[in-house]
């Protein structure tokens, strides 16, 4: 396991650094740090590729890969997820897209209900990029959404931590917040959720910024979050959101570079 650096609060939201060690009450239950193979390990991820042929959803331009190095691979300690623009028509599953990447899943391998979740990750920077770090539960919506991280690349110093429940997609109602982001394209930051039976809580570097709270009288269409979850890495291409200012086929190939993930329950 990487060794974490101690570093005060203060710093951790200016510089990204590590985090110390888990809140008190939590121990570790799950972990990828990266260090070993050329590959994703096959016993912890699998490649999401099933919506190639019909196309992902908000109208996004990527095709996802499956083990292919271009896309993913272990380089240097570090998941690296990279997106391209090239033609991949040879592929059988290919759906007309103009830019390759890798969606990465646990799905299968290990999910988790409540737990502290933290995944340190460099971002890339290229507008029209979408990259992604979240939870997701069975049978969507039904099954609960909490994205830890999400950034628009054509804005990268914000980023964004959202919990979605069938009430809240039916009505278009998610519970979420932004947070800024320091050296965006450059350094590493730490994406965190402390999801318990009563909240979900969403930190940036040790610091919290917004919590979904359980309501009162709540029921699976308001608190679906009782229920396993997965966890997806993924960078999207276009779509109605990271897409609204275009995509800069120049900044390409561009790449998010993920430290560790770590999970931890009481």
């Amino acid at each position: 396991m990487k060794r974490v650096a101690m570093c005060f609060v203060a710093a951790a939201m200016l510089a990204g650094c590590a985090q110390a060690e888990a809140p008190v009450g939590y121990h570790l239950v799950w972990s990828d740090e990266f260090d070993h193979g050329a590959q994703p390990d096959p016993a912890k991820w699998r490649y999401d590729t099933w919506r190639n042929k019909d196309g992902w959803w908000n109208n996004e331009a990527q095709y996802y890969s499956g083990n292919r190095p271009e896309n993913a691979r272990i380089e240097n300690g570090h998941l690296v997820i990279e997106v391209r623009r090239e033609d991949l028509s040879a592929m059988p599953d290919f759906g007309g897209q103009k830019y390759s990447s890798a969606r990465l899943i646990t799905d299968g391998k290990a999910e988790w209900t409540y737990g502290f979740f933290e995944i340190r990750a460099r971002l890339p920077c290229n507008r029209g990029g979408w990259p992604a770090i979240w939870l997701m539960g069975q049978n969507w919506p039904k099954g609960g959404e909490i994205d830890i991280m999400e950034q628009l690349s054509f804005d990268p110093a914000t980023v964004y931590g959202t919990a979605h429940t069938p009430w809240s997609v039916a009505h278009n109602t998610p519970s979420g917040a932004e947070a800024k982001i320091s050296e965006p394209c450059s350094a590493f930051h730490n994406y965190q959720v402390e999801w318990t039976p009563d909240a979900v809580t969403f930190m940036l570097d040790g610091r919290a910024y917004h919590t979904y709270r359980k309501p009162e009288n709540a029921t699976a269409e308001t608190w679906p979050f009782d229920r396993p979850e997965y966890m997806i890495l993924n960078v999207a291409m276009g779509g109605g959101w990271a897409g609204q200012k275009g995509i800069d086929d120049n900044a390409l190939p561009a790449q998010m570079e993920v430290d560790y993930v770590r999970v931890y329950q009481k």
